[in-house]
């Protein structure tokens, strides 16, 4: 293991033992306060290798910048990773295990002897060969996602605040909270960030680019029910959670949903439920890469929803629409240079270039809605949002070298 990957692999580990879970019930800012933990830890690392801007805002961001050290007319580039973890499995008392020249082998994990990475269901691995692996033990998920992404920019600050030799412009780091709960750039004041190009470092296998996300709504489907005494009920009851339940029951079962799609296709996904006797709701996720589909699918549900409260007379419904985020393709076609720029920084570094899209959303999709085009550079984060979750070390260390000829590469192509 090199210097640069065995700093980027302890940043990595001692961030990850930071419980930075976000909440997305919370109606705070961040969902949870916790986050800023973290936050406070970055920012005195930051301001120990030499950025003496490095500060947290009351939101929980952080905000620091390498200063230009050429004379050129330079874009100013903005790195941005975001610190908080999925509500989907616990990031609290996270134990970071180092399984070094990794083999092939299967990865039993300790504190939970059933959760065992394999091969066969994490292919990936097979291309991993004689590299360092980083887990959790069993019972909690990583938080590789995205604090693999928050150590590599760590680093990356470290490597050019050392080495002037590294010819760039100004450099903006961003480290945000709650992007899993889709309000990452929700407080972000853009004039104190003031870059013109942003990269989120929070992909996945070694070489991805992406410059496509979906399109995201959310919409909650209401059904209204009608309330009687049990014991004397016959006739009058419409029990709203029964006609929940035959609505969802309408969902089609091969197809439309996040277990039954892959590539560039959409998807409709029931995510959380509530229900009693008069009352009863359903939320959906709703994403397609051409944002024209959304208010198709959102059709969709609302043809089913009219379709249930004619089995049940009596019952309403009522269904609410609220834009998350829109495919950044949108804009960065606009900007051709901005992926352009990374693909060579990848092949300077290595890399063999993997322009994809993204079955998902990152902070760079409202980022590049808000004035900062934003394509998404890998980190080498897999098996996201679960207790089999891992991380190459020397994928870490390929990403803070892309990123190294990526600044390089603005120089250059500067006035």
């Amino acid at each position: 293991m090199t210097e640069k990957a065995r700093k980027v692999a302890d940043r990595l580990i001692r961030y990850v033992q930071v419980d930075t879970q976000s909440d997305p019930y919370s109606a705070t800012f961040p969902s949870t306060e916790k986050q800023k933990n973290l936050s406070r830890i970055l920012v005195d690392e930051l301001k120990s290798i030499g950025i003496i801007d490095a500060h947290m805002d009351e939101w929980g961001y952080v905000f620091g910048t390498v200063p230009s050290n050429t004379t050129k007319n330079i874009e100013t580039i903005c790195f941005c990773s975001h610190m908080d973890t999925a509500p989907d499995c616990s990031g609290k008392d996270v134990k970071p295990i180092l399984h070094t020249n990794y083999q092939g082998q299967d990865i039993v994990l300790p504190h939970d002897k059933t959760q065992v990475i394999t091969a066969k269901r994490h292919p990936y691995l097979l291309e991993r060969i004689g590299d360092d692996i980083i887990t959790a033990s069993g019972t909690t998920l990583l938080g590789a996602d995205d604090k693999a992404g928050v150590a590599i920019i760590m680093q990356l600050a470290e490597e050019l605040c050392q080495n002037t030799v590294i010819k760039h412009g100004d450099i903006r780091i961003l480290f945000t909270p709650d992007e899993e709960v889709g309000r990452g750039v929700e407080k972000l004041d853009m004039k104190k960030l003031n870059a013109d190009v942003g990269y989120t470092l929070d992909g996945g296998m070694r070489g991805s680019l992406e410059g496509d996300t979906f399109s995201a709504d959310a919409m909650t489907v209401t059904f209204f029910g009608i309330s009687a005494h049990p014991g004397y009920a016959k006739g009058k009851m419409v029990n709203a959670i029964k006609v929940l339940s035959h609505f969802l029951d309408l969902l089609p079962s091969t197809a439309f949903s996040p277990e039954t799609t892959s590539g560039d296709q959409g998807f409709v996904h029931p995510n959380s439920i509530k229900g009693e006797l008069e009352i009863a709701s359903v939320d959906f996720i709703i994403r397609d890469f051409d944002t024209s589909n959304l208010v198709k699918y959102e059709q969709v549900l609302t043809d089913l929803a009219e379709k249930t409260i004619a089995k049940f007379p009596g019952a309403r419904y009522h269904t609410k629409v609220k834009e998350q985020y829109r495919n950044m393709r949108e804009i960065l076609n606009r900007y051709p240079h901005i992926e352009a720029y990374a693909v060579e920084a990848m092949k300077r570094a290595g890399v063999v270039p993997k322009q994809d899209l993204v079955r998902g959303g990152t902070d760079g999709s409202r980022l590049s809605f808000m004035g900062l085009p934003c394509p998404n550079i890998f980190t080498g984060e897999m098996a996201i949002h679960s207790k089999q979750e891992y991380v190459s070390v020397q994928d870490m260390e390929a990403a803070i070298n892309t990123c190294i000829e990526l600044v390089q590469v603005y120089e250059e192509k500067g006035d």
